[in-house]
């Protein structure tokens, strides 16, 4: 990906982090991952993105920082954070009646420094 594509420096964080979530599904479906849903919401919460790898549902979360001043990308993901997604994880597959299906939680983490191509992580099993 070009740094043009990049959202502009001093963009909002929410454009920041829609560019992640469309940079990170390219990357997923690139290594062959079938990405199943995008921003599930539920009175709880949301996921950033479920795929599967066709061994196991992966519960992805997205973080995009623009630099390293507030930690690193995946440093957001706090255990707090992993809990609420692991809460979130079986929501979403009792309402896809998908219960009984091996699961893995992944950190996509994207560093996007302006003029830099981005960095992408992927970290698997992340917590």
């Amino acid at each position: 990906m070009s740094t043009a594509e990049q959202p502009s420096a001093g963009a909002p964080h929410i454009e920041l982090g829609r560019w992640g979530e469309e940079l990170a599904v390219r990357q997923l479906e690139k290594t062959g991952y079938v990405v199943l849903s995008r921003n599930w919401r539920c009175r709880d919460g949301e996921l950033d993105l479920v795929a599967t790898d066709r061994k196991r549902l992966v519960f992805c979360e997205v973080k995009t920082r623009a630099g390293l001043g507030f930690g690193t990308p995946a440093e957001a993901v706090t255990p707090d954070k992993a809990d609420r997604i692991r809460r979130l994880a079986h929501q979403w597959q009792r309402a896809f009646m998908l219960r009984w299906c091996p699961v893995r939680y992944d950190i996509i983490a994207i560093l996007a420094q302006p003029g830099m191509p981005p960095l992408v992580r992927h970290i698997k099993a992340a917590f």
